[in-house]
């Protein structure tokens, strides 16, 4: 308790724990609402465990458009109490809750026909500044002229935009906010178990009263007791559910989201974009030097673990994008692809995923097991709040009610003052500034543990690569502090480079091993398999990516 450092003596000690004691609560998966139920459950005073087959955020929870948001579509569906849920959790977020990692980020919605699009769209977006309620942390939405946004967004097209509205919502890097939020769970006493596998259930009679857990490891089967099972598996619910013999009162329907990665100089843009499609809405987000576009919304029933994105996604963005860019996005400017799953709520077997609601729905299909999904990234933590609701009626004894509104994640505290003092942490560190606010923003008042580091080895001061922000140190801290257990860990969840470096930065690899298979305590081979893993995947990925190719040949030929 007090410590928030996933590091590998806490992952030896996790499977002990799960072992040898007895938990209040046992949550099922390691994505955003797991992490978001440990932490509640945790903050309640309960003793809480988490397990996770792969890695916190390896599923649909690092894979999103990695945006804070309440959700403009869903006003036209008349989802005005998702939308002021959202936004008063955007809010949060902004102020007090995780403003080192959750950031304003202002988007032009670009109008086409004067009268009708101004009235109609300002209508919307003045409806959605007001449901955010009194705490307002983002400036209110603004009308800009032709004029304006030409000055504005040079690449936007002057012979088809008339104006645009500019409006505020926010960013996050949800796999680095996901890590942070399992990172204070475990502050607060709950025990972080990754690479650990749900096999079965145990049950007393008719109630749940544990689960059998897989090391993955090792191969060791372990038999936790727990007061309740909380099963928080997104778009892996459904099989979980058949696993265990459950019968849930929902279904989950599966949606892909896929994003392409674009260089700074591809969009001349001071803000994001975000484009009203036939189907959905598109953003375009400034992530860094560089740009994420999307998303698509479609059926998906392939491999829940690799959900690829294919010409017909990329063909898709980049024809709904080029409807207002100037010069047009092309295929060779791509750098990077991904693509995510929305676990989304269904109780009808033919309805679309692009019209089912956001909404998430918790579930008790056993005594002692209780489950949930659907839902939005931006809402995790009411998801997580009424989760542990449910699951609260399970345990004997008076239970208090959630805190995690007003409980900030690890690196909030201090972080607005240390903001101030960039100059001062900078001569005192040999940091340049730009390096301090980069840090800053992905640790907030957790940066004094990097800077123990490079006081420690002046190497990890260094730049991991000239063309991104990341220093050797960050990766030192991924394996040492971050709970980090491989390469992929590293290259596509702690920072980023598997989308942000070229060729899903297979050149780095080396370098990455060199600094992490120290604290890991790999030998030769290990850290040769982890290298030889992590390039499987990429390379799957760049499978995908390469049937663009003969496209983007024949346009440069």
């Amino acid at each position: 308790m007090f410590n928030s450092r996933l590091d590998p003596q806490q992952h030896k000690d996790a499977f002990h724990a799960l072992a040898t004691e007895k938990f209040d609560v046992l949550v099922i998966g390691g994505g955003v609402t797991g992490a978001g139920a440990a932490l509640d459950a945790a903050s309640r005073g309960l003793r809480v465990a988490l397990v996770e087959p792969r890695d916190l955020a390896a599923g649909t929870s690092s894979r999103s458009s990695k945006l804070i948001h309440g959700g403009l579509r869903y006003l036209e569906q008349y989802d005005f109490r998702l939308v002021r849920e959202a936004l008063q959790e955007r809010e949060a977020m902004v102020t007090s809750l995780a403003p080192h990692l959750v950031k304003p980020v202002a988007f032009l919605y670009p109008l086409h026909e004067k009268l009708k699009d101004r009235t109609y769209v300002g209508a919307g977006l003045a409806l959605y500044d007001v449901l955010r309620g009194f705490q307002r942390a983002l400036p209110w939405h603004k009308h800009l002229s032709q004029k304006s946004v030409a000055e504005i967004a040079p690449s936007m097209r002057q012979d088809i935009v008339t104006g645009a509205i500019k409006y505020f919502d926010a960013q996050v890097d949800d796999a680095r906010h996901t890590m942070m939020i399992a990172r204070t769970a475990a502050r607060h006493g709950a025990i972080i178990a990754l690479g650990a596998s749900c096999e079965s259930l145990v049950r007393d009679g008719k109630r749940v009263v544990g689960a059998v857990v897989r090391n993955v490891e090792t191969n060791e089967l372990i038999t936790v007791n727990a007061g309740v099972v909380v099963m928080c598996a997104g778009v892996w619910s459904d099989e979980l559910h058949e696993k265990f013999g459950l019968k849930p009162g929902y279904e989950v329907r599966m949606s892909k989201g896929a994003h392409i990665v674009l260089p700074g100089s591809a969009i001349k843009s001071e803000v994001g974009i975000i484009l009203k499609t036939p189907v959905s809405v598109l953003f375009v987000i400034p992530w860094g030097d560089k740009w994420i576009v999307g998303t698509t919304d479609t059926e998906f029933d392939g491999d829940r673990n690799e959900p690829l994105a294919t010409r017909d996604d990329i063909d898709y963005i980049l024809a709904q994008a080029n409807r207002v860019l100037e010069p047009q996005l092309k295929y060779e400017d791509i750098i990077g692809v991904y693509a995510g799953l929305r676990p989304l709520v269904s109780r009808k077997a033919d309805a679309s995923t692009t019209k089912l609601s956001r909404e998430h729905t918790v579930d008790r299909p056993a005594a002692g097991f209780v489950s949930i999904a659907g839902g939005k990234y931006t809402t995790y933590r009411v998801m997580a709040q009424d989760v542990i609701d449910l699951g609260a009626k399970e345990l004997r004894g008076e239970v208090k009610k959630s805190a995690t509104d007003k409980l900030p994640i690890v690196g909030a505290d201090g972080y607005g003052a240390l903001v101030q003092q960039v100059p001062l942490i900078a001569r005192e560190s040999g940091l340049s500034e730009t390096t301090v606010v980069h840090l800053l923003n992905r640790y907030g008042s957790l940066i004094s543990e990097i800077l123990e580091l490079i006081e420690k080895d002046s190497t990890l001061a260094q730049l991991l690569t000239p063309e991104l922000p990341y220093i050797r140190a960050e990766i030192h801290y991924a394996a040492s502090h971050e709970g980090a257990r491989s390469i992929e860990d590293v290259v596509s969840r702690r920072t980023r480079l598997a989308f942000e470096a070229h060729d899903g930065a297979d050149f780095l690899l080396e370098a990455i091993a060199d600094i992490i298979a120290p604290i890991l305590n790999w030998n030769s081979r290990a850290r040769a398999e982890s290298i030889k893993q992590y390039k499987v995947i990429s390379e799957s990925e760049r499978i995908s990516a390469r049937e663009l190719l003969p496209v983007a040949e024949k346009i440069s030929s």
